[in-house]
């Protein structure tokens, strides 16, 4: 593996993780703007923009996109969240430059009057798509509740007001002062020609504009918010739960990761054992989300409206023991083993890598090879996990909780 950083002259960051022996490569333009840079008049432009990227340029019609995709024999995609848009694929060595091609004319897009008044009935039959879904509307009105008067707090979908009453106009203007050279990373990984792709990229990209994007990065709110939704169509309750935990840049994020998989893995993990095996619950897990200046423990527990004050209790037993036990050896060890497990298999395909590797710069402006990852996750000690549980008081909850139940 050869780590290779360039910056072009216009603030475009060009990196790469180079393996020549893999049989692919990736690459991925990744942009340092999503939810929380919008204004509410804004809401969801974010996600919004995202999908109108791929319905042309000057160059290209939507068809075009979608013709050289599938010719390429590409897996391609995009996503966004409340601090990134990504944009990415994989191909073999021989498709690169036709690739980097594709991928540099779309972050331009042409932004069509048709295709815009087009593309927003598509997001807004996905905003009702989602509302029937009661897992996203609990995260998104949990993040609301906990991140209340933050931008983290954001909607990425926006609402339905604020996507119909967004003109083309205000997408453009949005995509002049984010889309900037300077909030821009290229990352490739695996079978990369570093020169070439560097060359390139200051072909097709090295007369875009960097003017200063910046973010306001005010500091997260510690509440705790305690909201239930009544909805007699939503069959079982869903309850989702929000802590602080350490931001993105934090070194306590290896320690924040295995907390979060001893508490609450999806198999053998404490909240399995106290609420799924004796069925209080169909589902109770614990993830843990790093962000810029900020981090959350979001818990998400399924169950029988019946059970939800007792499967709460549970979980809530379960966080005190852990604060005042802390993991044991095994447990850790099993953590460690799965997440480690977890990221090399991911890591054996170059496009598995691309995301650690282009969030390593973004967020912390460092290249940390896997191996090094993973090392650093097997240094972390039961007292470090438990010295974070305590420090951040994974009891300390906001509540969001969805379904029959008038109250919990």
């Amino acid at each position: 593996m050869d780590f290779r950083q360039t910056q072009l002259d216009n603030g475009l960051t060009v990196i790469a993780e180079v393996n020549p022996a893999a049989a692919s490569l990736a690459v991925g333009f990744f942009v340092v703007t999503g939810s929380r840079d919008e204004t509410p008049a804004l809401g969801g432009v974010s996600h919004f923009l995202e999908h109108m990227v791929f319905k042309g340029t000057s160059r290209r019609q939507a068809l075009d996109v979608n013709r050289e995709i599938d010719e390429m024999g590409a897996d391609c995609n995009a996503g966004t969240t409340e601090e990134n848009t990504i944009f990415y694929a994989s191909v073999l060595p021989a498709f690169r430059e036709r690739l980097i091609d594709l991928l540099a004319d779309i972050l331009r897009p042409a932004l069509r009057q048709d295709d815009f008044d087009t593309e927003k009935q598509v997001i807004l039959d996905e905003i009702a798509l989602y509302e029937d879904q009661p897992q996203f509307r609990v995260y998104e009105k949990l993040m609301a509740e906990h991140f209340d008067g933050h931008p983290l707090g954001n909607a990425i979908l926006g609402t339905r007001e604020s996507i119909s009453a967004l003109s083309r106009q205000d997408m453009r203007g949005y995509f002049d002062r984010r889309y900037s050279a300077t909030n821009i990373t290229a990352v490739g990984t695996g079978n990369v020609d570093y020169a070439a792709f560097t060359d390139q990229l200051q072909r097709l990209c090295g007369g875009w504009p960097g003017r200063d994007a910046g973010r306001q990065a005010p500091a997260a709110p510690r509440r705790r918010a305690h909201k239930v939704l009544a909805d007699e169509k939503v069959v079982r309750e869903h309850v989702g739960l929000m802590s602080p935990a350490p931001a993105a840049d934090d070194e306590r994020r290896y320690a924040a990761s295995l907390l979060a998989c001893a508490l609450g893995d999806s198999s053998g993990s404490r909240l399995y054992h106290a609420l799924v095996e004796p069925a209080l619950a169909d589902e109770a897990t614990v993830s843990y989300s790093p962000m810029d200046g900020a981090g959350a423990f979001v818990t998400f527990l399924s169950c029988d409206a019946a059970k939800a004050p007792r499967a709460l209790a549970a979980a809530r037993a379960e966080f005190a023991r852990f604060m005042d036990q802390g993991p044991s050896e095994e447990e850790l060890l099993a953590a460690k083993n799965k997440i480690a497990t977890a990221a090399t298999l991911k890591g054996e395909l170059p496009i598995g890598r691309l995301s650690n590797v282009g969030f390593d710069w973004i967020y912390r402006r460092q290249y940390v090879p896997l191996e090094r990852q993973i090392e650093r996750l097997f240094e972390v000690s039961p007292r470090e996990v438990l010295a974070l549980a305590r420090d951040c008081d994974i009891t300390a909850y906001s509540l969001l909780a969805l379904g029959p139940a008038e109250s919990i």
